[in-house]
């Protein structure tokens, strides 16, 4: 029984040590990236994006994959943006092309990327995210229908115009977004991810994938039926694909998770498939699946291997925490910090809105089904702040709910949610 113990013992203490060491890994980069976001996010004007991508042709559709990048939206996020885009007159090619390739990748997890995988990997990972978008984008702009684009009305109008803010006020939108709403949206996934990734590390043999080394594309294909329906974020993504690679998991199928598993999963299609037609769909799992097996046989077949090979201190026996500097432990304290208070306080300020509203009475219950993160919960304020009647909304997305004041018509607020993807009904009372 004591020997039984001592194992155990033994086990968790390995388990923590690759949680931590894995974490401190990351930590400095996510931390920069997510900063890094939030200037993107504050001090690019919006108005950019639709600027850009409304031309017609192979034009918007390559602006649109460079523009969508740097972008940490998540799959279910960039969703709802791609559907303001295509009201704001951008093209279906263009929208197509920003749904591919804005999960892929992002500014933060591009820099976690480099942290745990090497500068190879940091750089393949949005060269293979920027073509499959553009595949993408081509194909749907040559084979599927193009829907009519529903003309902004003018209170849209009204409330898209943005006000000169100081220096100091976007720079604490840029903090406030980084640090708070990034959090929130990515945190519960990164988590999930590290956890796992941990698991893999102290429970998985280290030869549990050899035997399929040798056989690439099946690799390939075990890994796409697995990450095509799950969801991940593509900053979770990176500590399960290196675990399974230290375990025989080739690069290429490596790259292939990271690209597939952020971009697909079974809620974003269905989405998809409503939104934007079911031609759209089926071309755009086509580009992200052959983009994927692409460039994943091309890391395989004719790249250097050992440009690839899993140098993560994490994967070592032994003294795992050599070579870990101090800053980057204060970092990963810091960014435990910032999960925590995501996770367990971070929508406490929205549900505090909904029941003010609430309390204030003379106001309208929704049951908003299909939120996942706080872009998506922001998207449904927006779409129902422009309907007509609506004189204030606040939204809840740990409650799943929108509370609406004033005298807008049901089926104008269930119209409204449904356009950007999400499905709302009147609460019973």
């Amino acid at each position: 029984m004591k020997i039984i113990v001592l194992m155990v013992l033994e086990w968790i203490e390995n388990y923590c040590d690759a949680l931590l060491v894995m974490t401190a890994e990351m930590a400095p980069y996510l931390l920069l990236g997510f900063f890094i976001a939030g200037i993107l996010r504050a001090f690019v004007p919006h108005t950019l994006y639709s600027k850009h991508l409304s031309q017609p042709g192979m034009k918007s559709v390559v602006k649109a994959a460079a523009l969508g990048i740097p972008l940490p939206l998540c799959s279910c996020g960039v969703i709802p943006t791609a559907v303001g885009l295509r009201k704001e007159g951008a093209s279906h090619g263009a929208c197509t092309s920003f749904l591919i390739a804005t999960p892929q990748t992002g500014v933060d997890s591009i820099a976690a990327t480099y942290a745990l995988m090497g500068l190879p990997f940091a750089i393949v990972r949005p060269i293979a995210a920027l073509f499959t978008a553009m595949f993408g984008g081509w194909l749907v702009s040559k084979y599927a229908h193009e829907a009519p684009v529903e003309t902004p009305s003018a209170k849209d109008d009204r409330r898209s115009l943005s006000t000169k803010r100081s220096w100091t006020e976007s720079l604490k939108e840029a903090l406030d977004y980084a640090f708070v709403e990034m959090m929130q949206d990515v945190g519960k996934w990164l988590v999930i991810g590290l956890l796992i990734a941990a698991l893999i590390t102290v429970a998985v043999p280290n030869d549990w994938l050899t035997a399929l080394h040798d056989y690439k594309l099946l690799n390939m294909l075990i890994v796409l039926a697995v990450a095509i329906p799950m969801y991940v974020c593509a900053t979770g993504s990176i500590p399960i694909a290196v675990s399974l690679m230290a375990k025989g998991l080739t690069p290429g199928a490596g790259l292939v998770l990271l690209m597939a598993g952020p971009a697909v999963n079974t809620a974003s299609m269905l989405v998809i498939g409503k939104v934007f037609g079911r031609r759209t769909l089926r071309l755009y799992l086509l580009s992200i699946v052959i983009g994927a097996m692409l460039f994943g046989l091309g890391v395989d077949y004719l790249l250097p291997g050992d440009w690839f090979a899993v140098r993560s201190s994490v994967m070592e026996t032994g003294c795992r925490h050599e070579g870990i500097s101090l800053f980057s432990y204060v970092c990963a304290a810091l960014l435990a910090i910032l999960l925590l208070r995501a996770l367990f306080f971070g929508h406490h300020h929205h549900h505090e809105a909904v029941l003010q509203e609430e309390a204030e009475g003379a106001c309208t219950i929704y049951n908003i089904e299909g939120m996942n993160c706080s872009h998506c919960a922001e998207n449904v304020r927006k779409a129902l702040s422009a309907v007509e009647g609506v004189e204030r909304v606040a939204v809840s997305l740990r409650e799943g709910k929108a509370v609406v004041v004033g005298n807008a018509e049901e089926a104008a607020v269930e119209q409204a949610v449904g356009s950007i993807g999400f499905h709302a009904s009147k609460a019973l009372t």
